[in-house]
């Protein structure tokens, strides 16, 4: 019998994570008109996709070279030394449109939205009440009362539709038929240059800065951002479901001369940079704080935390940082990055691999994202383990560095089958962003 491990102190909770080890499971996913397929799904398929999930209830490529011919670490060395386009048209387009836009998008978010300024970009986090992590987004700003939630994997177009369910705010928000797709690698500028020549300087564009432009001959919104910590941008594309194939086409003609090629997202490259996955590495359940997204609470302008408006779940999340600073623990497990022996990982992991302490014992916390960094030449990841009240210089929870655990891993990835290999709690990020973002400028991790 597979059984869930009950030692990992999840008592804060409602819904504990799945600990159960059952391993890869040998199913094929059914393709139905149950789950959108984007506009970008058929294009994918002509890429050479052969796997796939669901996200945000849309279909999501996952891989595109198959283990036999490498894998997921061709695609590595696409990103690491090429240029890559990653079909994200998962990241639904949520537009928040009207004379209170800015007055609404600031009470939802726990950053001050008055500071983004129109034709800028910024990550940003939403909270409900209990201070509980709803969506990671990113959050544009076409002009002064409209806004895109670039979204993360959970349905907040919902929960944004309820929060003004009454019409206190003046506001329309609904989806929109936008879907963007990214252009991540060294040679991305390179390849945005060829494609959109000079219609915007590329040069001078701020991180996170946005631009219109016509790809293939179609308006996108193009931003300097991504989810790699790789030079890159995104293309986001309007009425992508009558023009996904101009775009596409367009961006694969361009990229030939610079090795394009077509990948899933980087996430051996993500977890490199610290980048988080919304339903893996937190969920609703997790508060900012114990993800190493302390530093969006309030969050008002570079090492500023002072948001003096209102929001959904700032009385809660104020209160967590004041116990934190008067070294109280509110809540029991800490998110913090690892290395770790064994086998290296170059496929996705299939369960939460557990951790222990150094000295052996019962589970005490979990791997959520593992993977190989080839660099370093030794396995990397991000989990949780009990937190210790360690603060960063700026106040924010952290791992203690060099405190050191075991992990167990499957048979295929272990040194001695059953024997759970040595691990290290070390600072993240493990390879720094091309363009550093809030979190490590912040010094929120280290």
């Amino acid at each position: 019998m597979i059984k869930h491990v009950t030692t990992v102190d999840q008592s804060d909770r409602k819904v504990p994570y799945n600990l159960r080890q059952s391993g890869p499971t040998p199913v094929q996913m059914l393709i139905s008109t149950r789950v959108r397929k984007s506009p970008y799904w058929h294009l994918s398929m002509e890429a050479g996709c052969w796997r796939a999930t669901v996200y945000n209830r849309i279909y999501h490529p996952r891989g595109y070279v198959k283990p036999e011919d490498g894998g997921a670490m061709v695609e590595y060395e696409a990103i690491k030394n090429h240029v890559t386009m990653w079909n994200v048209a998962v990241e639904r387009q949520i537009q928040v449109i009207g004379p209170d836009a800015e007055a609404f998008v600031d009470y939802v978010i726990t950053r001050d939205a008055t500071k983004i300024s129109p034709m800028r970009a910024r990550y940003i986090i939403l909270c409900n009440h209990m201070g509980g992590v709803l969506n990671d987004p990113i959050l544009l700003r076409l002009s002064k009362d409209e806004f895109w939630f670039s979204l993360s994997d959970s349905d907040v177009s919902f929960y944004l539709q309820g929060v003004n369910h009454d019409k206190r705010f003046n506001v329309e928000i609904d989806e929109i038929d936008v879907a963007p797709v990214q252009i991540q690698g060294p040679k991305s500028l390179a390849l945005m240059k060829d494609l959109i020549g000079d219609q915007v300087d590329l040069d001078n564009m701020p991180f996170y800065g946005l631009a219109e432009a016509k790809v293939g001959s179609r308006d996108c919104v193009i931003s300097q951002s991504g989810f790699s910590g790789e030079a890159g941008y995104e293309i986001y594309l309007r009425d992508a479901t009558l023009y996904a194939d101009d775009m596409w086409n367009a961006v694969l003609e361009a990229g030939k001369k610079h090795s394009l090629m077509v990948i899933a997202p980087a996430h051996h490259r993500r977890i490199q940079a610290g980048i988080l996955s919304w339903g893996q590495d937190m969920d609703n359940q997790h508060n900012p704080f114990q993800c190493n997204l302390g530093y969006q609470v309030s969050l008002s302008g570079k090492g500023e935390w002072n948001k003096s408006a209102n929001y959904v779940g700032k009385e809660a999340l104020e209160k967590m940082k004041a116990d934190l600073q008067s070294d109280n623990k509110p809540y029991k497990l800490q998110l913090v990055g690892m290395t770790f022996g064994g086998k290296p990982v170059e496929e996705y992991a299939p369960d939460f691999w557990l951790i222990s302490p150094a000295e052996g014992g019962e589970p005490c916390g979990y791997i959520t994202s593992p993977w190989y960094h080839p660099e370093q030449k030794r396995n990397i990841a991000m989990g949780y383990v009990p937190f210790d009240g360690s603060l960063s210089k700026n106040g924010f929870p952290i791992g203690k560095t060099g405190q050191k655990f075991k992990v167990h891993l499957p048979d295929m990835y272990s040194d001695t089958p059953g024997v759970p290999v040595d691990a290290e709690v070390v600072s993240i990020p493990f390879t720094e962003s091309f363009n550093a973002n809030t979190r490590e400028v912040s010094k929120a991790t280290a």
